[in-house]
């Protein structure tokens, strides 16, 4: 029996991107809660303006928000494709958002966010997932 016999046995799970889509999902909106409602001494206090900071809050809950939209919308299938966009989109917004946590943590190297800022990477490697793949999972 050869491995290939073996591995086309084996069931696709289709369903699997959950897996990736919650845990974001729970992450962001958690943090954009936390972050409501939207003030001028917090946004100072991460020595950002207001405007960012609203960005900021409403990305994180708009990309959270977004991703389970877009998920739900793959199973239907008249809007399957508004649903990948809507995915594809939130994912950009939550790229965006874990570039500027981790450039505003002004780490020394690349090497040092690699090793010691794992929680901002896997935030952004999923959102970068989720930007580049959609809903095609």
């Amino acid at each position: 029996m050869s491995v290939k016999t073996i591995t086309s046995k084996i069931p696709e799970f289709c369903m699997t991107h959950w897996l990736i889509r919650i845990p974001i999902i729970v992450v962001f909106l958690q943090q954009g809660l936390d972050k409501w409602p939207i003030d001028a001494e917090t946004a100072e206090s991460f020595g950002l303006t207001l405007l960012v900071w609203t960005f900021v809050v409403l990305g994180e809950i708009g990309g959270a928000i977004g991703l389970v939209v877009g998920g739900l919308l793959d199973y239907v299938k008249r809007l399957k494709e508004f649903g990948d966009l809507i995915t594809r989109f939130s994912g950009i917004v939550i790229t965006g958002i874990m570039t500027g946590v981790i450039w505003t943590g002004e780490p020394e190297s690349f090497w040092d966010v690699l090793w010691y800022d794992n929680l901002h990477v896997l935030l952004w490697v999923g959102g970068m997932y989720f930007a580049l793949r959609g809903n095609r999972t």
